[in-house]
C-alpha cells in the first residue's frame, strides 16, 4: 500500500529532481545481484537536502498518526532508514532504537541498538523496497526481541511482485511513499525520459529477469 496519489507523485518528482533516482532504460545498470535495471535508486540522497527530508518524514509521520496510532518504538533499518527514523521519532516524540543488518562481531554483538522492550508495537522505516531482504531480516529482528512489527514503511518501492510476496511469506505489513508507476508518471511529464521509454520501464518491472543478468 502506498500513501496518497498526491504524496506519491510529489516524492517521486522529489527524487527525481536531485537524482536519487535516475532513470536509464537504453543502458541498464548493473545491480549487486548481477540483473540488469533500467532504475537506479539511492535514497541516502535526501538526507542533504532538509525540504525534502522534512517532506518525507512528514509522510512517515502521517501514515503512522493515521493507520498506527498505537506505535510505540521507531525502528530505522540499517543503513537508509536510520535517519529519517530519528526525523520521525523527533516529530512523533517516540523513542529510537535502529537494526542491523548483522550482528556486531564485537562488545554484546547487538542486532538491535536502543533500548527495545518486549512487547512494545513497532513501526521500521525504510529507504527503499527491492528484493526486501533487508526489512524482513529487520522485522524478523524485532519479533525474535518479542516485539510486534506495526509495518515496515519504506520512502520508495520498485513494486516487484517477488517483493510483495517475500514480505507477505512472513506476514510483515508495509507501506511506501512513492512508487515506480508513479515515478515514471512523474518522469514522462516532466521530461526525464521519452515517451517511448516507458513501455521499457514497465516492462521490467513486470520482468526483470528479461533485462539480462551479469556474471559477478
Amino acid at each position: 500500500m502506498s500513501a496518497s496519489p498526491e504524496l506519491s507523485r510529489q516524492i517521486a518528482a522529489s527524487l527525481l529532481e536531485i537524482g536519487a533516482v535516475t532513470l536509464r532504460p537504453s543502458d541498464p545498470f548493473t545491480l549487486t545481484s548481477g540483473l540488469k535495471s533500467p532504475i537506479y535508486c539511492d535514497n541516502r540522497l535526501t538526507i542533504s537536502y532538509p525540504h525534502i527530508r522534512e517532506q518525507i518524514a512528514e509522510g512517515f509521520a502521517s501514515i503512522i498518526r493515521d493507520r498506527f496510532p498505537d506505535t510505540e518504538v521507531i525502528a530505522g533499518v540499517a543503513t537508509g532508514g536510520i535517519p529519517h527514523a530519528a526525523y520521525v521519532s523527533q516529530k512523533l516524540d517516540l523513542p529510537m532504537i535502529y537494526v542491523r543488518d548483522k550482528a556486531k562481531g564485537h562488545g554484546k554483538e547487538n542486532v538491535i541498538e536502543g533500548v527495545l522492550n518486549p512487547g512494545s508495537k513497532v513501526v521500521l522505516i525504510e529507504d527503499l523496497f527491492s528484493t526486501g531482504g533487508s526489512s524482513i531480516k529487520a522485522a524478523l529482528a524485532v519479533r525474535t526481541a518479542g516485539s510486534k512489527v506495526s509495518s515496515v514503511i519504506a520512502i520508495f518501492t520498485y513494486q516487484l511482485q517477488q517483493t510483495s510476496d517475500a514480505l507477505a511469506a512472513d506476514h510483515i505489513p508495509w507501506e511506501t511513499l512513492s512508487n515506480y508507476t508513479a515515478l515514471i508518471e512523474v518522469a514522462e511529464e516532466r521530461g526525464f525520459i521519452k515517451q517511448e521509454e516507458v513501455a521499457i520501464l514497465h516492462s521490467w518491472r513486470q520482468n526483470p529477469a528479461a533485462f539480462g543478468k551479469t556474471k559477478v
